[in-house]
């Protein structure tokens, strides 16, 4: 058995020190590692090919290479930590056109990428892999295999600038507070990660009373004598003529919604997925997510989200995210536009004569009925941005489905005809809230996928995106642990960066619904910097938030028990009064302190601690240029040395600080 050692170095690089911070980034571990390079050939139960039958592939390097057939190729590689690896495969692939599926085994775990038709030998990378301290076996398997490989290069993965997302908005016109969230994301982007928690939408969550409306008295009482505030303007009468009202409240401000089947009062506990948390963790999460579903033309009914919302943000001080699951008419000759339509018979799934490319089309059903949907979600919106609320906005989520750029894939009937009518409804929505509807409290957030090259095809691009955004269930398929069951703790590094590589690092990358919430070391580790996570909410059947098929309770009380993990209470007061000023690399918040002390000698770019960043950020501001900037306060907290202010002694301190010299 072949083996083959990779070493690494550990520790702040000295090249850092030696440049004396004016570096432009900070140089990493696995910048200086030594890369492993291995012919196809010489992989253990590989066989020696120099062609593919009668097809000649010229210019290998070694004696030939390895054609995947059914052995597969194996190489055993030992590691002095657990770390993060890119696999290059040096490789052809001549027997399928439209590409053809390949499998890597890392320690047992697989991971796929598919291979595009080429007879000439061409770089392919298989993502980021974990390998953990010690022997590691990688091994290239045929489960449709048929792949020439020339050669494979494993080496330390180097991690992007995540730095380079930026905290403008696509709506040159957004409203100060969205600025201000917007750039606040960024500021903690790439260093921490917010807690995050989805709400159940469209009444669930239902909790019966013993609230009676009492026509003789006209009043509405509990079976303890407690009277209840009739919203006078909800009266109506049953199929039998008699009166009653749909709405009442408590002592305590709950609304109460008459329940015409058991003639008494409901609410739905829409807090309860957060309190789940809470009873967990003793923590709340910084964002919370919603959706506008009950706003669909056919039964269209008023759940109260937008209020929720509001009280989330300016009573809670939280964030709001939301999605937009709007369903159509399954038939559309079942559908009278503009009137009710049974629930049973509308969906948002792909099942639906509904095409969708109508949409676009004026003098259409479809465009007419769509319009009737923008028109109901702008209201709600409204509601927001009237009360000075931003959101992360995530319509026409999963667009992708199970992959394909033709909408084959799709699980939803806005992408069902593909990848360019997905995106001109994208741009259709997103012009009339803005244009005609006059809404700039919205961050534009996209749903995208990792499937294949095609995935990147979906993206509406940057003018119109602010937030790329994954949605990871995988507590069945796609598992890297060996498991099929039960909570994955899987941090999904390698698809993060193949995110942050589709938008160039440009935008930041956010897990916006998940089932399990991945480990503390697993994230910390695998560097797998998602903006945020968001499980979905609890049910019966798929008890997302504390079911233990989904989450392991210990690991997410870690997490959120985390300094990496940011929590409602751990947001700043001024959240949504803060403005940004990005600086090449740095992100440097400006709160209108003018204290007159440090409040984290060190903390440059004011981001709450100390790295590299703020040594470069001071350096090059000594070095007068223009665009590093510092705010009064982080001059303040430059002034190492006491001396009165910041001078280049002070790049030095901070960094034997990082290094933990002093």
């Amino acid at each position: 058995m072949k083996r083959f050692t990779n070493r690494m170095t550990a520790g702040i690089s000295a090249a850092v020190i030696a440049c004396g911070a004016l570096c432009a980034l900070p140089v990493t571990a696995a910048d200086t590692a030594e890369p492993l390079r291995i012919e196809g050939e010489d992989m253990e139960g590989a066989s020696l090919w120099t062609s593919i039958y009668e097809n000649q592939i010229p210019g290998y390097s070694g004696e030939g290479f390895f054609y995947l057939t059914s052995d597969p190729g194996t190489i055993t590689m030992t590691v002095p930590e657990d770390g993060m690896y890119q696999i290059i495969v040096h490789g052809a692939q001549i027997l399928n056109q439209e590409g053809r599926y390949q499998t890597v085994e890392v320690n047992g775990s697989e991971y796929h990428t598919t291979v595009p038709y080429t007879d000439k030998w061409t770089d392919f990378d298989f993502g980021m892999v974990r390998l953990n301290k010690g022997e590691n076996t990688i091994k290239f398997v045929s489960k449709y295999g048929y792949m020439a490989i020339d050669y494979v290069t494993i080496s330390p993965a180097v991690f992007p600038d995540l730095s380079k997302a930026t905290a403008e908005t696509c709506d040159k016109d957004a409203t100060p507070e969205t600025k201000a969230l917007m750039a606040y994301l960024q500021s903690v982007y790439g260093k921490q990660m917010l807690s995050g928690q989805q709400q159940i939408y469209g009444g669930g969550n239902t909790v019966q009373t013993t609230i009676r409306y009492d026509a003789s008295t006209d009043t509405c009482k509990d079976s303890d004598g407690v009277e209840y505030v009739i919203d006078r303007d909800s009266k109506d009468k049953d199929e039998q003529g008699n009166e009653f009202y749909w709405h009442c409240t408590g002592p305590d401000g709950q609304v109460y919604t008459y329940s015409t089947q058991n003639h008494n009062y409901t609410y739905n506990n829409y807090n309860n997925d957060v309190n789940l948390i809470h009873d967990l963790t003793g923590k709340y999460p910084a964002i919370q997510g919603f959706d506008f579903g009950s706003y669909c033309p056919c039964y269209a009914w008023d759940d109260g989200v937008a209020g929720r919302m509001i009280e989330w943000t300016n009573e809670k001080g939280g964030i709001c995210t939301a999605s937009w699951h709007i369903n159509v008419p399954t038939r559309l000759a079942d559908y009278t536009l503009g009137e009710p339509l049974d629930f049973s018979k509308t969906t948002y799934s792909e099942k639906t004569d509904f095409v969708t490319a109508n949409c676009l089309k004026e003098g259409t059903t479809e465009y007419e009925y769509f319009k009737l949907c923008v028109d109901n979600l702008a209201k709600e919106l409204l509601k927001l941005q009237e009360a000075n609320v931003p959101l992360i906005f995530r319509p026409f989520h999963e667009a992708e489905g199970n992959g394909g750029k033709d909408g084959q894939g799709a699980w939803f009937w806005w992408a069902k005809e593909g990848a360019e009518v997905y995106k001109q409804l994208w741009a259709y929505l997103q012009d009339t809230l803005t244009n005609d509807y006059g809404l700039h409290n919205l961050i534009w957030e996209q749903n995208l996928y990792t499937w294949s090259d095609d995935s990147a095809l979906w993206y509406s691009g940057d003018d119109r995106v602010d937030i790329v955004a994954y949605d990871k269930y995988n507590t069945v398929y796609n598992r890297h642990d060996g498991k099929t069951s039960g909570p994955n703790l899987d941090a999904e590094s390698g698809i993060f960066y193949k995110l942050v590589g589709y938008v160039d690092g440009k935008k930041m990358v956010a897990m916006a619904e998940n089932s399990t919430v991945p480990s503390l070391t697993n994230l910390q580790v695998e560097h797998a910097d998602w903006l945020y996570f968001c499980p979905w909410y609890n049910t019966d059947q798929d008890p997302f938030v504390i079911g233990e098929a989904y989450q392991d309770l210990d690991e997410l009380k870690k997490v959120y028990l985390s300094d990496f993990c940011i929590t409602l209470d751990e947001l700043p007061e001024d959240l949504f009064k803060t403005t940004v000023k990005p600086v090449s690399g740095t992100t440097t918040t400006t709160t209108g302190k003018e204290s007159g002390k440090a409040d984290l000698l060190g903390d440059v770019n004011l981001d709450k601690a100390v790295d590299v960043e703020d040594a470069v950020l001071l350096a090059r501001y000594l070095a007068e240029d223009e665009t590093a900037v510092i705010d009064a306060q982080g001059k303040l907290n430059a002034d190492m040395n006491a001396s009165g202010g910041p001078d280049t002694d002070d790049t030095g301190l901070i960094l034997r600080k990082i290094a933990k010299l002093d």
